[in-house]
């Protein structure tokens, strides 16, 4: 006589039971997807049945979460599949954001989708499974386990690579050649962490910017996404522990990041840099002890020294290049170049060696136009204080 005192499903149609003979779990498991959809126990001890209310087969009843453009693309895809009854994909769609000026709230409300404002998120209505992109939050366990199917993440490098808030910009910073996309299973407490459902690979062009990376990958995610949707249980069946081996971390990008130290960095780590934070946040110096902004950066410059015997190799030393109308300035390894700078002001490199350079160069040596900028360092002593190191240089002009 089978004796059913409760049976439910979790983590994605995994069977949990207890005090329920083998013979009858052994038939639950051969049961196929549409027999699970509407699953019918009977028990011979007592005149009920018990339901188990588990979609196991589209359209899905999603819950999305997300902020921004990258977020975006995922959430237009699945907009766009909900509204293709044919596709029958998504059933119903709802949205979880942030801030006011998240993209994803904006369209969210430009196109009547249903809000939640987190973390007032009304779960009164059923979910088969969510889907976080780019949102920024720990979603609760509670939160989690009210999901059949879980909690579906995005996330724009190769876990476990780059786990954290910016795998893009620490993608182009650290000169990575391949990157890619993860189609994951989130879990509480930690981000970045759970069980892998899918995985692709990018090969990262040459000189590529954030910004041209993440628009990218966020198109590839979001195919994904759907591509894991239309077979998720299949994925889920078949997902994969993330290897303990190759974890690293990508913090949050600050204007910490944006200093120059001249005599530390190379040539290809600035252009790096720029690459990675540059569309954010500016490139930094010092100049006469105070910051200055470094912008429109153009890269590598190669000099002769031959043409120009004048010139210092001291990091830091800054060159108006006329003929080009650029501002040159040695680093560790070489030479790199600025088209503009902002000092209390935007200023083009002519009207910074005019106004500046030119007139403290005249006052030390009328036979050189080279000066310094300064780095800047922030180092850390015991106890939690700082304490601002400015490096400077004191070779004479």
């Amino acid at each position: 006589m089978w004796k059913l005192n409760y049976l439910k499903f979790i983590d994605q149609g995994r069977l949990l039971s207890q005090r329920l003979c083998s013979n009858c779990i052994a038939r639950l498991r051969q049961c196929d997807g549409s027999q699970r959809r509407g699953l019918f126990l009977l028990s011979r001890n007592k005149s009920f049945v018990t339901q188990i209310q588990s979609a196991s087969k589209s359209p899905w009843r999603v819950l999305f979460f997300g902020s921004d453009d990258f977020a975006l693309e995922s959430l237009k895809r699945l907009h766009v599949s909900r509204d293709d009854t044919k596709a029958g994909l998504i059933g119903s769609l709802e949205v979880v954001t942030l801030s006011r000026d998240a993209p994803v709230r904006k369209y969210a409300e430009q196109h009547r989708l249903p809000l939640h404002h987190w973390p007032d998120v009304d779960l009164s209505a059923q979910f088969d499974v969510g889907v976080v992109v780019s949102f920024g939050c720990l979603i609760k366990e509670n939160i989690i386990n009210k999901m059949p199917y879980g909690i579906l993440n995005v996330h724009p490098s190769l876990l476990p690579r780059w786990r954290g808030p910016a795998p893009i910009f620490h993608t182009i910073l650290h000169g990575d050649s391949v990157t890619g996309v993860t189609i994951m299973q989130i879990r509480p407490k930690r981000f970045d962490v759970g069980p892998i459902l899918q995985q692709e690979l990018y090969e990262v062009p040459k000189n590529c910017a954030a910004d041209e990376l993440g628009a990218t990958l966020a198109v590839v995610g979001s195919k994904m996404l759907m591509d894991t949707l239309k077979h998720l249980p299949e994925r889920i069946a078949s997902r994969k522990e993330q290897p303990k081996e190759g974890a690293s971390f990508a913090p949050k990008i600050s204007s910490r990041m944006a200093w120059i130290i001249w005599e530390e960095h190379s040539c290809d780590y600035i252009d790096r840099l720029f690459r990675a934070i540059g569309s954010r946040i500016p490139l930094k110096t010092m100049w006469m002890d105070n910051p200055i902004k470094l912008l429109d950066f153009v890269g590598k410059c190669n000099v002769s020294f031959t043409a120009a015997p004048y010139l210092s190799s001291v990091p830091g030393s800054v060159h108006y290049q006329k003929e080009s109308n650029t501002l040159l300035v040695r680093c560790k390894d070489g030479w790199v170049g600025f088209k503009a700078v902002n000092f209390k002001k935007r200023l083009s490199a002519s009207d910074f060696f005019n106004g500046y350079l030119h007139q403290s160069v005249l006052k030390k040596s009328p036979s050189t136009n080279t000066c310094l900028f300064q780095s800047y360092k922030e180092t850390h002593l015991p106890g939690g204080h700082n304490n601002n190191m400015l490096l400077r240089n004191n070779t004479s002009f």
